[in-house]
């Protein structure tokens, strides 16, 4: 189930590596997609100039997933943008994030309610094989990191329900100033102040921002192509989206884990 795409990558220098947050490692927002994308073509549905509702989610859909693994607010300025295209009069962004979160608050509340009670395991709301996938990690020695373009208190949050906090020298997710962070200057960061060669840089991630931005410092790139629904098989949509960013790697899930890190580290 290792899909390799680029055999030319140096491996087995791996010190470092970040792993994005939802979809990669966390279930616990599964369906985001289709909460964000109906709120969108709902707005975009009122606007004078509008399309088909077909033509719509198409368009949604396209710049949603594009845009997934930045911070929420690119996808609302985007939203805010594409209703000023259709002469509508857009509120603020920021409006519009607080809309979708309420949203999807109402749909993963009571996932995040049970993990805290202890009346749902961790192991059913995260990627199969994830906790497996950290645990060889730390145990070879490779200093891991959280990414999330959802925001820092809610990542923070739910990775403790989770209970895979320890697993992470750092953990990172959207600011109200969400020009002071992004994956990208994240990366960097931790290329420079660890003064790391591309190859022992890393990332993992179902979406196409983590992906492109380690690539952009030669850094291996791990594309988790999960299916986030069905906890099983590859979702061809985000296969084709990751290897299109420069994934080096597909995977659906960490239930190889082994194989995968082995694969990783040989020379």
């Amino acid at each position: 189930m290792i899909e390799i795409i680029h055999n030319h990558i140096e491996r087995g220098h791996l010190r470092h590596a970040l792993f994005d947050f939802d979809g990669t490692v966390s279930l616990i927002r599964e369906g985001w997609q289709p909460v964000m994308t109906s709120m969108m073509v709902e707005l975009l549905l009122q606007t004078p100039a509008h399309e088909s509702e077909s033509e719509l989610h198409r368009v949604v859909t396209e710049y949603v997933t594009r845009l997934t693994g930045k911070q929420t607010i690119y996808q609302m300025i985007q939203l805010a943008e594409e209703i000023n295209k259709r002469g509508g009069q857009p509120q603020d962004p920021l409006v519009y994030k607080h809309q979708y979160l309420a949203l999807l608050w109402e749909r993963i509340k009571d996932r995040v309610a049970a993990l805290k009670a202890g009346r749902a395991s961790p192991e059913d709301l995260m990627v199969p094989g994830a906790r497996a996938m950290l645990e060889v990690m730390r145990a070879r020695g490779v200093r891991c990191y959280l990414a999330s373009g959802t925001d820092e208190p809610a990542v923070l949050d739910e990775a403790a329900a989770l209970q895979i906090t320890p697993y992470f020298a750092g953990i990172y997710g959207a600011q109200d100033d969400y020009k002071c962070f992004s994956k990208k200057m994240l990366i960097e960061r931790i290329i420079a102040e660890n003064h790391l060669e591309g190859c022992e840089f890393a990332s993992f991630g179902d979406g196409f921002v983590e992906i492109e931005e380690t690539k952009r410092v030669n850094g291996i790139a791990i594309g988790v192509a999960s299916n986030e629904a069905t906890r099983a098989g590859i979702d061809e949509w985000k296969r084709s989206r990751l290897i299109q960013a420069g994934a080096d790697v597909i995977v659906p899930d960490f239930r190889e884990h082994e194989e995968l890190v082995t694969y990783l580290f040989e020379a």
